[in-house]
């Protein structure tokens, strides 16, 4: 039973220890909270529906990325106008902070 007591307790002290590892962080490495993890996903969903509901846009292929309420445009569009166009709407969506656009004109 000694032998059996011993393994339990180096793998309770492997675990408290990993998930304390896990838990550490930098001060230079940026982190979202869950919360804003979401309010960012709203906020994605929110700008690719308003570009779809945009007719001139709904056809091209327009990624968008959101990252502490900034988000970022990228993908192929056929004019500036189209490029211009699209970081307006995301920048009309409620949350937005800002917009990097980096659609590409083809």
């Amino acid at each position: 039973m000694g032998k059996a007591k011993r393994i339990v307790m180096v793998l309770v002290s492997a675990c408290l220890l990993t998930s304390l590892a896990g838990c550490s962080h930098t001060h230079t490495t940026k982190h979202e909270t869950a919360g804003e993890y979401v309010d960012d996903s709203v906020i994605t969903t929110r700008v690719k529906a308003a570009i779809f509901d945009e007719l001139a846009l709904k056809t091209f292929q327009i990624n968008v990325t959101t990252y502490q309420g900034v988000v970022q445009l990228s993908g192929f569009v056929d004019s500036a106008e189209n490029a211009r166009r699209a970081g307006e709407i995301a920048r009309g969506v409620k949350g937005v902070k800002e917009v990097k656009n980096d659609l590409i004109t083809k």
